[in-house]
């Protein structure tokens, strides 16, 4: 039962799985390895939550294998580590044609986190956004109809949107071991178990001692 179940819905970090799932496909083709070892500079900062950051400006640089990244994405929710895979995967365009060959139906894949945000508030990418309140500051220089009139063309149609049924789908295709190889499979799911964003959400409404894989995302106002 579904309402509104084909509707096109804003992803933000939820989007997260599919990068996840297109990093994990291509390890199981043999492209990438989990200890394959990523260098993160200032310049590949995102905005908004990214526990990496600070030990990237600390350190000017900081390197971590693929899977460290997986688990700071899925688990934290972190921006900077997910833009990162999204980098070394070869970028959305690797996404969509995750999406596609495994016939996930209405899911959009967006720009990558820094585009996608700036975007909807209205502005264009600039790197000294990733960098303290920059973001917001920026923002807050616009006006309240300049805000609004880009968040109203994003909720029309959103760059990263996707379908209930859609996601209940590609969720249940996931847990079956239809999308990744079975190692991968157990590897994201567990992962999904260790989320520690959003535990007043969904998570909230599951009885102790179950098990819970969840990807949450929360979007600007």
């Amino acid at each position: 039962i579904s309402k509104r179940g084909e509707e096109l819905f804003p992803q933000q970090s939820v989007s997260k799985m599919w990068v996840a799932m297109t990093v994990l496909d291509q390890v199981d083709r043999g492209k990438l390895k989990l200890d394959q070892i990523v260098r993160i500079t200032r310049d590949d900062l995102a905005v908004f939550h990214q526990p990496i950051r600070e030990r990237v400006i600390a350190n000017g640089e900081v390197q971590e294998t693929v899977q460290t990244l997986l688990e700071l994405a899925i688990t934290k929710s972190d921006n900077t580590a997910n833009d990162s895979l999204l980098r070394t995967a070869g970028g959305p365009s690797a996404v969509r044609d995750f999406i596609n060959r495994k016939g996930l139906g209405k899911i959009r894949f967006g720009p990558g986190e820094r585009d996608l945000q700036s975007g909807i508030a209205g502005m264009e990418w600039q790197q000294s956004y990733a960098i303290g309140n920059n973001f917001e500051a920026a923002r807050a220089k616009l006006t309240y109809d300049q805000r609004k009139a880009a968040l109203d063309r994003y909720l029309a149609d959103p760059v990263d949107g996707a379908s209930p049924l859609a996601l209940v789908k590609a969720l249940g295709e996931l847990s079956k071991g239809s999308l990744l190889s079975s190692s991968s499979t157990r590897m994201l799911m567990a992962m999904m178990e260790r989320t520690s964003s959003g535990p007043n959400r969904l998570k909230a409404g599951v009885p102790a001692g179950w098990r819970f894989g969840h990807k949450t995302g929360t979007g600007q106002q």
